[in-house]
C-alpha cells in the first residue's frame, strides 16, 4: 500500500510533530515519520488515526490503482506562487457517505449560477456544530430552506443568502445538511 501521508500533511502546512499530537490517543512525530516513508508499516487503525489527525478521509491517505491523484504544479502563499520543493499531489474530493449535493441555478449572496455545493448532513444531537455556517434544512411538501444557521434552539433559524432576508425558524427538522466543500468553476 502506497500512502500520501506526507503530501497531506504537507498540503495542510502541519509538521510531523503536529499530526502526533493530534492523534487520539498521541503518538511522537518519529512514530508518524516512519509510517509516512514506509519503513513501519501502515495498518488500517493507524491509517485511521492519522486520517483523522489531519481532518481527511482515511482514502485520501492511500494511492488507490483506480484513483488519479492530480499533480501539485505551485504552492500559493503569502510570498505569491512558486513551485514546491517536492513532487507532490493533491488528492481529489472523495464522497463520503451522508454527503449531499446542492445546485445552484441563480446566483444568491456569495453563490454563483452553476456553483455545486456539497454538504454533510448532520443528526438533530449535532445541529449546534453547524452554528454559524451555511446549512440546508428539508421543510414540508418536499421544500428546503438554506441559509445560516443562526439559532437551533426549539427548532432551526437559518438566514437565507442576500441582503434584505428574514431569517426562518423550521420546527424540528429530521436533519440538517451543512455546506462543506464549494465545487465552483472559474
Amino acid at each position: 500500500m502506497i500512502t500520501a501521508i506526507r503530501e497531506v500533511r504537507r498540503a495542510k502546512g502541519l509538521t510531523l510533530e503536529d499530526v502526533a499530537r493530534r492523534c487520539d490517543p498521541p503518538t511522537t512525530a518519529q512514530t508518524i515519520g516512519r509510517l509516512e516513508t514506509g519503513t513501519r508499516t501502515v495498518s488500517i487503525g493507524w491509517l485511521n488515526r492519522i486520517a483523522a489527525a489531519l481532518g481527511v478521509e482515511a482514502a485520501a491517505l492511500v494511492t488507490l490503482p483506480d484513483r488519479v491523484d492530480l499533480p501539485v504544479a505551485a504552492i500559493l502563499d503569502a510570498r505569491g506562487a512558486h513551485a514546491p520543493r517536492r513532487t507532490t499531489t493533491a488528492p481529489p474530493p472523495q464522497v463520503a457517505p451522508g454527503q449531499i449535493a446542492i445546485t445552484v441555478a441563480n446566483g444568491t449572496g456569495d453563490y454563483r449560477a452553476g456553483d455545486v455545493i456539497w454538504a454533510a448532513t448532520l443528526a438533530p444531537r449535532d445541529f449546534a456544530t453547524a452554528l454559524n455556517r451555511d446549512v440546508l434544512v428539508p421543510q414540508a411538501a418536499g421544500r428546503f430552506a438554506f441559509g445560516r444557521l443562526t439559532g437551533c434552539n426549539g427548532g432551526v433559524t437559518v438566514l437565507p443568502p442576500g441582503t434584505g432576508t428574514q431569517s426562518l425558524t423550521i420546527a424540528d427538522p429530521a436533519w440538517i445538511a451543512v455546506a462543506m466543500r464549494l465545487v465552483r468553476e472559474l
